[in-house]
This record gives C-alpha cells, structure tokens and sequence, in this order.
C-alpha cells in the first residue's frame, strides 16, 4: 500500500460511520471500521464482510469499539459517559472490547481502537490506578489476538496522554490522532500536540473544527466542519505527520449521519483535498 492511502470512517449496522456503499461509490481504498452489533460479530458475518471488501479492493485498518450509554451531547455528559473511564460501566465495556477484539481477529484486522473517555487527572488516585488496572487487562487480550490498541485524542491533553500511555507499560498500546477532537474539547493546538505524541501515534482521522468562543474551550463544544474549513489548517497537519514519520491511512471522519447526501459530499470534497495536498507534500 502506498504511502497515505486516504481512508473513512466506516460501519455496517451499529454506531458511527458512513455506510459501506458510499465507500464503494468513492472508490476510498481503506476503512476504520466501527464494531457491528454483538449479534452481528459472527463468523459468517466476518466472512461475508471481508469477502465485499475484498471485491471492492477496500482494506480494514482497524476496528473501532463503540458502547450503548455513550453520550457526547456535551462536554460533561461525554466525560460521565464515554469509554471506559465510568466506573459502574467498566467492567462490561472492557469484556465488550475484548469481544470486538476478537471479532477483528476474525476479519483478519490487527488493530483496534477506542475512546477510553476522560482520564482522572490525579495519577494516584484508586480511579486512575484502577484505570491502568483495567486497561493492561484489555491490552493483554488484545496483545493474545496479536494486534494493538490505539486510543483516540481528545480528551486529554498531549502531557496527560503520554503519562497515561507510559504508566500502562505495555508495548501495543499507541494513538489514533484525531486533530478537530484537540479542538472540540479544547484540550490543545493539534499540530503542537501531535509532535508531542508523534512517536505514539499509528493512526489517524482527517476531520476539522472550529474553536469554542474565547474563554469557553474546555467548557463548550467547538463545531465540527467539513474538512479545509476549520482551525486544524489540514496542510500543516499532514506535513507534521510527513515529518514524524507517519505513513499510514489518512482515514476522514465526518460525522452528520442525520444529514447523509451532505455527509457523503463532504467526504468526498475530503478526498479530493486530501489526494492533493498528499501530491503536493511527497512529490
């Protein structure tokens, strides 16, 4: 595969993610795919889906767990919410991830990904240790099915993910940077912290936002936008990932799955761009 194939956000029957037929009507070669319902996770299924993306020529880079309960309809309701960072949801969530962990090992993937959700500031709490606790469990499953795990950025700062990252101590745990998400929480300027993180990160999203209004980051949404038209400023994004090394999928994550003719025409607007400004930066 060459350098920087573009990619999108992708699902079949559950969660986020544009459907398989916009895809194929692109002609995007790469997915991230989000994890189908648990019914769903067969081998038949497997199978089946792995058979139409190989006579579509598409390629799994990686499967995203996604869990019922999940809201971002704030930034609070998100941090209460999301991943696995809620107590009383945890244990569940991480037998769940390592369901979809397994079901990605049908599909022949060797990585999957997720949002862990807020994680505490204070490295000494019992919430943060058993945190750690609860991750090195599910790095341990997935290291079994021989694949990573990438968290997603965004709801911790650049400093705090690394700490995170180095205080789990296991070597198949890495990022997947997503720039608009620094942005929509207001957690750090995304071309700063990507260099921060570089050496971590092994996936990524193309997606685009706008700031909060000044003094509210962190406390209110910033917007998401079609890609070329927010604060990410996506030609210093990709040459930041050209020098940190990175030559993976550029995988566009454009999510207004209530809007689905704008949502296709946003991405394929995204493809475009991203097409040349990849000639412009390797040629």
């Amino acid at each position: 595969m060459s350098k920087w194939p573009v990619g999108v956000f992708a699902s079949v029957d559950a969660g986020l993610g544009v459907n398989f037929a916009v895809v194929q009507e692109l002609g995007i070669p790469t997915i991230q795919l989000h994890a189908p319902h648990l019914e769903t996770r067969t081998q038949a299924n497997a199978d089946a889906f792995r058979a139409r993306c190989d006579a579509a020529g598409v390629t799994i880079t990686c499967v995203f767990g996604g869990f019922e309960g999940e809201s971002y309809a704030d930034i609070p309701t998100t941090a209460r919410t999301v991943g696995l960072v809620p107590e009383e949801t945890r244990a569940a969530r991480v037998q769940e991830m390592k369901e979809i962990s397994d079901f990605a090992r049908l599909l022949g993937v060797g990585v999957v990904g997720l949002h862990i959700g807020f994680v505490p500031e204070d490295r000494s709490s019992e919430s943060y240790q058993n945190l750690l606790t609860a991750t090195r469990d599910l790095l341990d499953h997935v290291a079994n099915n021989g694949q990573n795990l990438h968290l997603e950025t965004g709801q911790e700062t650049a400093d705090h993910l690394l700490h995170f990252i180095e205080d789990v101590k296991r070597d198949n745990l890495f990022i997947n940077f997503d720039p608009a998400n620094m942005i929509l929480y207001g957690t750090g300027e995304p071309i700063e912290a990507l260099k921060k993180v570089g050496r971590f990160v092994r996936s990524v999203h193309c997606k685009d936002a706008k700031w909060a209004a000044d003094g509210r980051r962190g406390i209110d949404w910033g917007s998401e936008v079609a890609l070329g038209d927010g604060d990410v400023g996506m030609e210093d994004y990709l040459r930041t990932l050209n020098e940190i090394g990175y030559d993976g999928p550029l995988t566009i994550e454009r999510e207004i799955p209530q809007d689905p003719e704008r949502q296709k025409a946003d991405i394929g607007k995204a493809q475009r761009l991203l097409e040349e400004l990849r000639s412009k930066i390797l040629s």
